[in-house]
């Protein structure tokens, strides 16, 4: 399966007919699927390239060099977590990954020593940088999408809970794989919305309306972007917040992917939009403060942190 492509090209453009097509499009994406792909948001192949190529040199390197830049807790939410120390589905088997997770790295005070160089540090926040511009880009679209103030989401998202993952999925044996255990145990995303990197390998599934899971085609030349809770939420559920997961790598080669995950501020007091409450629909979600609810999914997802 391949998840919808759109275009943001038109969006830009001084051309209203092309504006109205990207909204429609993006809003049907969204509303479908949850998930849309894009091969024009503007990132550089190259700068992407060294993104990944920072991710494998640090994944095999050696774990007293990982540890030094360990994960100590879910409100800083930064640094490297082990093979298998994570939970996204808390219900399974620990997830046959590593992570190295970084949280508002533009503003967040991180002690030099707890990152793998001063080149490391420099590229992730370049990068961060870049993610970030298309990510106004991508609330402004929905904001028209949902007839509301063009900034509308773009006040409530200054960076403070946006976070840039890294992920490595190695190959392991397939006899070492417990009943359930995934790569990445099935979860919907915490926030608003998520960009998605991945190499040639696939693995990423995600849950279609009839509850039947699809494979995803690996595609390095596209940007996978999908809706997390809190945008479902506002939308009292129009936009999806898809399920989704990654097989464990019992075969093949090592997979490597990165996430941008963007989440509204921590006091951001998300309540469904009074524009999708009706006789027909009916409010589905309780108001929810975004930092507590997203630090309350880290924390379920990190429970080996907390005992």
């Amino acid at each position: 399966m391949q998840a919808p492509v759109v275009s943001f090209e038109g969006f830009q453009s001084a051309d209203r007919q092309k504006i109205l097509d990207t909204v429609s499009n993006v809003d049907r994406a969204m509303s479908d699927c949850g998930f849309m792909a894009s091969s024009d948001l503007g990132f550089s192949d190259e700068l992407i390239a060294r993104v990944f190529e920072a991710s494998a040199t640090f994944f095999l390197s050696d774990t007293k060099n990982k540890m030094r830049s360990a994960y100590l807790s879910a409100e800083e939410n930064f640094g490297y977590q082990a093979f298998a120390s994570e939970h996204l589905d808390p219900a399974s088997p620990a997830d046959l990954k590593e992570t190295f997770t970084m949280r508002n790295i533009l503003n967040a005070t991180i002690e030099e020593n707890r990152w793998p160089s001063i080149e490391f540090k420099e590229l992730m926040q370049f990068f961060f940088a870049e993610c970030l511009e298309r990510a106004f880009l991508l609330q402004r679209i929905l904001a028209e999408a949902l007839n509301l103030d063009e900034d509308f989401f773009v006040k409530f998202h200054s960076g403070q809970n946006i976070s840039l993952r890294l992920l490595h999925y190695p190959v392991c044996s397939s006899d070492k794989v417990q009943d359930s255990q995934l790569g990445a145990g099935a979860h919907t995303d915490y926030g608003l919305t998520t960009f998605l990197f991945q190499d040639s390998v696939g693995g990423l599934e995600i849950c279609d309306q009839n509850g039947n899971w699809q494979d995803i085609e690996p595609d390095k030349s596209v940007v996978l972007i999908n809706s997390g809770d809190l945008l479902e939420r506002w939308t009292n559920g129009k936009y999806r917040s898809t399920l989704h997961r990654v097989k464990p790598m019992t075969h093949g080669r090592d997979r490597f992917s990165i996430a941008f995950f963007v989440d509204p501020d921590s006091d951001t007091e998300v309540k469904v939009l009074d524009g999708f409450i009706g006789a027909d629909s009916p409010r589905k979600f309780s108001d929810v403060k975004a930092g507590d609810y997203i630090r309350g999914r880290l924390e379920n997802s990190h429970n080996n942190l907390y005992k």
